[in-house]
């Protein structure tokens, strides 16, 4: 992509308003080296050095999209916790708006708590409950949301679903038709053990084995050639005939993205990352890097080359990280 209209394009950033609706989540790091083998058991055993917290699930969407340059109303349901009281306090010192993050005295935060050793992960522990979100929340949030839509002070919606129980059918469908009516972007990141029947979306975000589930198809390994790979392309034709969405993009890790639109031959983007150390949380950089860029004019393979930069940048780090505005610049910049 020309340098120049890129940084046009980032550029716009800073103007968009997105909504962001989904499972949010704390992410916390034990950072230490494993020098020994326990006497107890044949694991590692860590001597912890340090200790890390930050946003993660679709809280991490909010601070992708914050440090790109846009701004960021949060809509979800925390704990009544300590966990939960430091999510609300992360969201406003990113700048945040989260009067649409409500406090359920009856549920814990989520907490996903990893292990790394040097730069490898151990073990993760999750904290969590899955089971729906109480309905007079859902439905505060339902309303929020619309409200929104309705006076069309959002340029996006963003829907993340972790299937930890805050998204569901209804929700999603009153929304998605609301923002087509008033040509607001709308994005979902998918979560295969929590399909819904849910049409016009403008995009849909899964990596290749959820694209595989969702489609009902055993994924293979994918080491043939994108551009050859006949099943990828029989599962995209079925999410797009299901789900029908304006555009498909499926992560494809080493490969890089494939997006797919309707009457139009599958793009390959390939892989921009030169060396891979945590996967952790790249899906929320695509979704968001890929969402802004549509509300800032950029064409969906525009959109995607961003978006695929983005990715490039954050793997090559250690944990949920995001990527910001002269990052993605520079990485362009250097032809990365």
């Amino acid at each position: 992509m020309d340098i120049e209209r890129l940084k046009e394009i980032i550029n716009l950033f800073e103007n968009k308003k997105i909504a962001v609706v989904g499972d949010l989540m704390l992410d916390v790091y034990i950072w230490g080296k494993a020098t020994r083998i326990s006497p107890e058991a044949p694991v590692p055993v860590v001597r912890v050095t340090k200790k890390t917290a930050c946003l993660g699930g679709a809280a991490n969407v909010m601070r992708n999209v914050v440090t790109l340059g846009g701004q960021v109303k949060a809509f979800g349901v925390v704990g009544n916790d300590t966990d939960g009281g430091e999510v609300k306090d992360m969201l406003a010192g990113y700048g945040i708006e989260s009067k649409s993050v409500y406090t359920d005295l009856q549920r814990k935060t989520t907490q996903k708590q990893r292990v790394i050793a040097g730069t490898q992960q151990l073990l993760r522990i999750d904290y969590e409950d899955t089971d729906p979100v109480d309905g007079k929340f859902r439905a505060s949030i339902v309303s929020d949301l619309l409200e929104l839509i309705e006076s069309s002070a959002i340029d996006a919606v963003i829907f993340e679903d972790y299937g930890k129980g805050m998204l569901n059918e209804e929700m999603l469908n009153a929304a998605v038709k609301a923002a087509a009516r008033k040509g607001i972007v709308t994005s979902l990141d998918p979560k295969p053990g929590h399909l819904m029947n849910v049409k016009g979306l403008t995009v849909i975000k899964p990596n290749r084995s959820e694209a595989f589930a969702m489609a009902g198809k055993f994924a293979k390994d994918g080491s043939v050639p994108v551009n050859e790979d006949e099943d990828l392309k029989a599962v995209a034709a079925t999410l797009m005939a299901e789900w029908e969405p304006v555009y498909l993009l499926i992560s494809l890790a080493a490969q890089g993205m494939a997006l797919f639109r309707k009457g139009t031959p599958m793009v390959v983007i390939p892989t921009r990352a030169r060396e891979v150390f945590d996967v952790s949380g790249a899906g929320d950089t695509v979704i968001s890097a890929f969402t802004l860029a549509l509300t800032a004019g950029a064409s969906c393979i525009e959109a995607a080359e961003i978006a695929n930069h983005a990715a490039g940048i954050v793997v090559g780090k250690v944990g949920t990280v995001t990527v910001s505005a002269d990052e993605l610049k520079e990485s362009f910049a250097q032809g990365e």
